[in-house]
């Protein structure tokens, strides 16, 4: 039996200690008797859902960053209008600022105001931020119908981003119909993502949950994403992420990647996903490379527990990436493939292949081991396609008993 080895991290107990208190005070409570508190409505904020409260959030930052205690923003019930909020922590003092949320921050619906920035509510080489609470209102439906009807629509802005940051937790907060990405870590370390709640329609375009890059040390807990695109997307330069207990679907499953658009990348390594339902969503777990020289790598994964319910791509390596066969590159993959592991995978594809690793030919993947792989499909067992792919497999069940009839003798499983 392969079994994953979970990586510990140290996340700041102060931090983890408040928001877990914070978590069992009514809000009356919390204004008459937290130390350390800012409430946002005394210094201006207005729960009308129209008054740009931008303002008193920064000014709430820039005292809590001024004093050498902790101190807890807090965001009473109500819906609050945020044009844009940006904090910065690099001449901020104070490690430990939590922000208590017990009501709506709004976003602008007027997408093209916001085109220029990264993130609508950013967070830049902030150190000991927690976040308790609330939810986050993206309001990207506008955003979403351009796009579908139009070809000169701006990007959009991710909800949340926290860039070159450490020692970061957010608990119980839920993300809604953002324009882009959900929630973002990049250059990030030292991070857990607990009780999240993601929620956008299936059909929304570019709406990743979660994205993590170039960050190491990332644990995402206990959560719920249902989304446009990738539940969970994880770019170039990303390390030790723990990933356990999550639900996803609508959505595009959780993908390492894409990777290899550039000659030179970092590489992806020693990530787990554990314990997690995939329902009709387009992929269950995927590994994505374009199809062109990199010097980029995955290796040290391991999927283990997971439940596929109608999923189209259950168990996929693309290494020929090209979403809508526009301008592929047509060469092949340098991005190296190793040390995968597939353990205890059951459940139905929407598919007749169940599995399928198209490696490349420059670079097989190598090390992949599947044990226990059970996947039907009209209830029969699952196919499986196998391009450059060398491993082992173990174990009974649908992708176990066929992952020796291939569709390429270059696969020795």
């Amino acid at each position: 039996m392969i079994m994953a080895t979970r990586v510990e991290y140290n996340i700041i107990i102060t931090s983890a200690f408040i928001v877990a208190a914070l978590s069992l005070i009514s809000s009356k409570t919390i204004a008459a008797t937290v130390p350390g508190l800012i409430n946002i409505v005394n210094l201006g904020a207005i729960a009308d859902g129209k008054t740009d409260s931008t303002l008193p959030f920064q000014s709430a930052w820039a005292s809590a960053c001024s004093s050498s205690k902790t101190v807890t923003i807090y965001v009473p019930s109500g819906k609050f209008f945020l044009q844009s909020a940006y904090f910065h922590g690099e001449h901020c003092s104070n490690k430990a600022i939590n922000f208590r949320i017990d009501g709506t921050l709004l976003a602008p619906t007027d997408y093209r105001k916001s085109s220029s920035d990264v993130s609508w509510i950013t967070f830049e080489k902030a150190t000991g931020v927690s976040i308790s609470g609330g939810t986050l209102d993206g309001r990207g439906t506008g955003l979403w119908a351009c796009k579908a009807s139009s070809s000169s629509c701006p990007a959009g802005v991710a909800t949340l981003g926290f860039y070159n940051s450490r020692d970061i937790i957010i608990n119980g907060l839920s993300s809604i119909n953002s324009q882009k990405f959900h929630i973002v870590m990049k250059g990030c370390q030292n991070v857990k993502l607990q009780g999240i709640t993601i929620s956008a329609p299936g059909n929304s375009p570019n709406t990743d949950g979660i994205h993590i890059e170039f960050s190491t040390g990332v644990t995402v807990l206990s959560s719920r994403i249902a989304t446009g695109d990738d539940c969970v997307s994880i770019g170039p330069g990303s390390s030790n992420l723990w990933i356990q207990s999550i639900t996803c679907g609508p959505g595009h499953g959780v993908s390492i990647g894409s990777l290899g658009w550039s000659a030179q990348e970092a590489g992806v390594q020693n990530v787990t996903l554990k314990t997690a339902t995939f329902k009709s969503t387009q992929n269950g777990v995927r590994i994505k490379t374009w199809a062109r020289e990199s010097n980029g790598f995955v290796k040290g994964v391991v999927f283990q527990d997971l439940t596929m319910v109608q999923v189209q791509n259950p168990v996929i390596i693309d290494q020929n990436y090209c979403p809508g066969e526009h301008n592929c590159p047509h060469q092949l993959s340098g991005v190296a493939i190793s040390d995968v592991i597939y353990e205890d995978i059951r459940g139905t594809s929407a598919t007749d292949v169940g599995v399928k690793l198209d490696c490349s030919k420059e670079h097989p993947c190598s090390g992949i081991k599947m044990e226990d792989v059970n996947l039907s499909y009209d209830n029969r067992p699952a196919q499986v396609s196998c391009t450059n792919a060398l491993g082992t497999t173990g174990g009974g069940g649908g992708a176990a008993a066929v992952i020796h009839d291939t569709t390429s003798s270059s696969c020795l499983m």
